[in-house]
């Protein structure tokens, strides 16, 4: 399903942009570029994959496995879903340059369960990853849900059945309802096509309670809107790497202290850590991410309410909501 993106209010001359946020200007891309500062990184951490997760789970329990950075997969009412999928080396248009994993995915490719729908916020390599979409498509019947402009490339990865809707567009799918959200980003897979598809969160209703996906995003009133439009949330997927320096990556990376914010003003029962760990990115090191967001959270609350997963980790979500604390 497509519709013409160009009534958008967040659309104009060929381009998408994020509403009420200016663009980064060249100049600042250089700054960075000639300046930059990376934290550390280990070369590679050599982990062994985690356990084959169940082929299903049944009813009203949400189990949800880390697999690395963007990559998890949510299973639910028999339903299994798998968020912007990446086992490649890197993350590339080549398979011999560009950035490099830092550890091998949580799950192993030969254990993953059928996969019956597939979540894509935008098209970053490190998010849309096309040798992995091409598997996926050769070995399992997945439905694909994709913002504007990416409908072709899931076609050319091999995928039959493919939604590409815009902002605020709900599908109604097996009895499942899929929301394209807004996001707060940039796309580009190459140096002349800035802009020219949408990037997005996706919320999924499931009978229990929505879970949202909020893909690759920066911090802005886009979470109070998103929350607004829907009950308490079971589970977020927020980000909370890529932020450094913060001067230039703040309006397209949260920082983890702003994750932890978003999962206040959205109301969620439960949060889990994504985009960390696996690729440099950006400045941030390897470990600091987790360690800001471990002392954000101290104490509170919010501490038990907001995960930090290891690669290959599965944990069954529970019900109950709880109250919110500050930092």
């Amino acid at each position: 399903m497509t519709t013409n993106p160009c009534a958008s209010d967040h659309f104009k001359n060929g381009r998408f942009f994020n509403p009420k946020v200016p663009p980064q200007s060249f100049a600042k891309f250089l700054k960075w570029v000639t300046r930059r500062k990376i934290g550390p990184w280990r070369r590679f951490v050599t982990t062994p994959p985690g356990p084959r997760p169940a082929d299903r789970v049944s009813g009203s329990q949400l189990r949800v496995t880390f697999v690395n950075h963007s990559t998890l997969l949510l299973q639910s009412e028999s339903f299994n879903i798998l968020t912007d999928p990446v086992w490649s080396e890197r993350v590339s248009p080549v398979s011999f340059l560009g950035p490099r994993r830092h550890r091998n995915p949580g799950i192993l490719f030969e254990d993953i369960p059928p996969i019956d729908c597939i979540l894509i916020s935008h098209n970053h390599y490190d998010h849309l990853d096309m040798p992995t979409l091409k598997r996926l498509a050769s070995q399992h019947q997945s439905a694909v849900f994709c913002p504007h402009g990416l409908a072709g490339l899931m076609a050319r990865a091999g995928f039959k059945e493919v939604y590409s809707l815009d902002w605020w567009q709900l599908h109604a799918w097996k009895g499942l309802r899929l929301h394209c959200v807004p996001a707060q980003h940039f796309s580009s897979r190459t140096p002349f096509d800035r802009n020219r598809t949408l990037w997005c969160g996706w919320v999924v209703e499931y009978a229990e309670g929505p879970v949202y996906f909020a893909g690759d995003t920066g911090f802005g009133n886009h979470f109070a809107a998103i929350n607004a439009q829907f009950d308490a949330f079971r589970l977020a997927l927020l980000p909370i790497g890529g932020f450094k320096p913060e001067w230039f990556m703040g309006p397209i990376h949260m920082t983890p202290e702003e994750a932890v914010e978003a999962h206040r003003i959205l109301n969620s029962q439960t949060s889990v850590a994504m985009h960390f760990g696996t690729f440099a990115l950006a400045d941030d090191g390897e470990t600091e991410p987790t360690c800001r967001l471990n002392a954000c959270l101290g104490w509170s609350q919010d501490a038990s309410e907001f995960w930090t997963l290891s690669e290959g980790e599965s944990r069954d979500v529970p019900r109950s909501a709880t109250n919110r604390s500050e930092c």
